[in-house]
């Protein structure tokens, strides 16, 4: 699975006035829809997908330039302003921030009802991509806004955001199944962020076996792996890296490796799907994983690299009203032009074929 890249961003609280977000929604609209028909719907979640592109749309929209909300505003500025052409356009829109992230599932259900799209690859996705994010690469930010594009034939871009607390900073998460290889092995292909967070990842290449053991351990008998965790804590094993014993509670533990075993998980894929295994699952499986076979852990943070209408924090200067309505405007002309000369051209390939038949 290829993951487009992770921008970093500041925290910052509130959210966009009223007067904005209006206009957001209705440029965010034209956009996409001079897009689609201009590129068409896979480039658009493909733009989506880059974090420069995304986080230049975001300027193009009005929001601050670098704030974490600039996340969560530009994604639902685009799902409200394309809502109702979605069927039209071919591209939907399903997720947000907080709650609405949870809804993912049900809007990606209603959504494959109303139009028949295949509902199980797209929830596969969704969850997949999350877990990933969440679980998988322990990087210390918490997830807390999940959104995903996709097209009436199943291509799709999710773009989720997490939050670190303590640093003050927001990380996103962009993903792209164009090209898709794999969900857990090197999934980012560019990450870009100024912060490096001390970091626990299941992703890297030479942690392969440590996947594999993870899978194997999660089909034996959870009574036999709970004595191996029970030893771990009794050992108090120096702490090497950021998993704390105090982090696992076999007894919790027992309950979600019931689901393991009695599910006979396959691959660390499926792993990740189970109910109940999330980040200290993982570092349970870890931690017993090196002790019985010595798999290697890796540390590494995947993150390895660090304006039209003005701002709403007035960088690099307050929103003009005036300016951003006529571009609303000339948009809105640009796509009835676009319309008229496509079917104008649509019309003289049909004359041209009755003249040749």
């Amino acid at each position: 699975m290829r993951k487009t890249g992770v921008a970093n961003l500041p925290l910052h609280s509130g959210k966009a006035p009223h007067w904005l977000f209006k206009r957001m929604k209705a440029l965010a609209k034209s956009l996409i829809e001079l897009m689609v028909l201009e590129f068409g719907k896979v480039e658009v979640i493909k733009r989506l997908s880059d974090p420069f592109w995304f986080q230049s749309l975001g300027c193009l929209l009005g929001f601050d330039w670098h704030s974490s909300g600039v996340t969560t505003t530009v994604t639902g500025a685009i799902k409200e302003g394309i809502r109702g052409m979605e069927g039209e356009l071919g591209l939907f829109g399903a997720g947000g921030k907080a709650k609405r992230a949870l809804e993912t599932p049900q809007e990606i259900l209603l959504y494959s009802d109303q139009f028949g799209l295949d509902s199980e690859n797209l929830l596969r996705a969704s969850r997949l991509s999350a877990k990933v994010d969440s679980a998988a690469v322990q990087d210390g930010f918490n997830l807390y806004h999940h959104t995903i594009f996709f097209t009436s034939e199943g291509k799709w871009c999710v773009i989720q955001q997490g939050m670190n607390e303590t640093l003050g900073m927001a990380r996103r998460y962009h993903w792209l199944s164009l090209n898709l290889e794999n969900f857990v092995e090197e999934p980012h292909s560019a990450v870009c962020c100024d912060v490096r967070t001390e970091t626990l990842n299941f992703t890297t290449k030479e942690v392969s076996p440590l996947r594999d053991a993870s899978v194997e351990i999660s089909r034996e008998t959870p009574e036999k792996v709970i004595k191996e965790i029970i030893k771990i804590k009794q050992l108090h094993m120096p702490l090497r890296h950021n998993i704390k014993i105090s982090d696992i509670n076999p007894e919790k533990i027992y309950k979600v490796l019931l689901n393991t075993y009695e599910q006979r998980v396959s691959n660390f894929e499926s792993l990740l799907l189970v109910k109940g295994v999330g980040a200290k699952t993982l570092r349970a499986l870890a931690l017993t994983a090196e002790l019985i076979y010595g798999t290697p852990l890796s540390f590494r943070d995947p993150a390895r690299y660090s304006f039209a209408h003005g701002g709403k924090d007035g960088t690099p200067y307050p929103v003009d009203r005036e300016v951003y309505d006529r571009t609303i405007e000339v948009m809105r002309k640009a796509i009835e032009k676009a319309k008229i000369d496509r079917e104008d051209k649509i019309n003289t390939q049909r004359r041209l074929l009755k003249f040749l038949l």
